[in-house]
């Protein structure tokens, strides 16, 4: 079985919003190899169409004049994996993707079985759900040394306490620090 690993980026005060965080090249090129080491993607409806909308590629193929060497490394990868959505308003991915259907626990279940490298999910909606059914074996926190005062904090209204073992830690040039957790069983 697959494991299923969360990744966000955060402020100190907790904030989640993507457009708070010290984004740059070192911190792009960790985000592919992140998404490297799954097999597939989950997403929420609001997630898959924001990645889309920034990251799909092309099909001609050419690159955004704007895209650095790894915003483009970053775009491939993405841009190439399978891609599963959960979703009750969305009628028809078509970035490599589909929906998830029926029950989510055991969905997420078969999708576990069915990679071996995992999956790997971002946001906040999804991933709550996925947390309070005890679904993800590794967490990733990438905290920003900055302050942003506003904005959504993941896992907020969680059902009960996960208690985490931290099993990595990186350090960046931005001063961004990544933190994995596997949950303590």
């Amino acid at each position: 079985m697959g494991a299923l690993r969360y990744s966000i980026n955060v402020t100190v005060d907790g904030c989640c919003d993507h457009r708070a965080g010290l984004a740059d090249d070192e911190l792009h090129q960790y985000s592919a190899e992140i998404i490297d080491r799954a097999d597939a993607l989950l997403f929420g409806r609001v997630v898959y169409q924001m990645m889309e909308e920034a990251w799909r590629l092309p099909e001609s193929g050419d690159l955004p004049d704007w895209m650095t060497p790894s915003l483009a490394e970053f775009a491939r990868t993405i841009d190439a994996k399978p891609k599963h959505v959960v979703s009750s308003t969305l009628d028809n991915p078509d970035w490599n993707a589909q929906l998830v259907e029926g029950d989510l626990v055991e969905s997420v279940r078969r999708l576990k079985d069915e990679y071996v490298n995992g999956l790997y999910v971002g946001g906040v909606t999804l991933p709550l759900a996925l947390a309070d059914a005890g679904l993800i074996d590794e967490y990733e926190f990438i905290v920003h040394p900055r302050i942003a005062g506003h904005g959504p904090t993941p896992f907020k209204g969680l059902a009960a306490y996960v208690d985490l073992a931290l099993v990595g830690r990186r350090e960046f040039a931005s001063g961004a620090t990544a933190l994995r957790f596997e949950p303590k069983r």
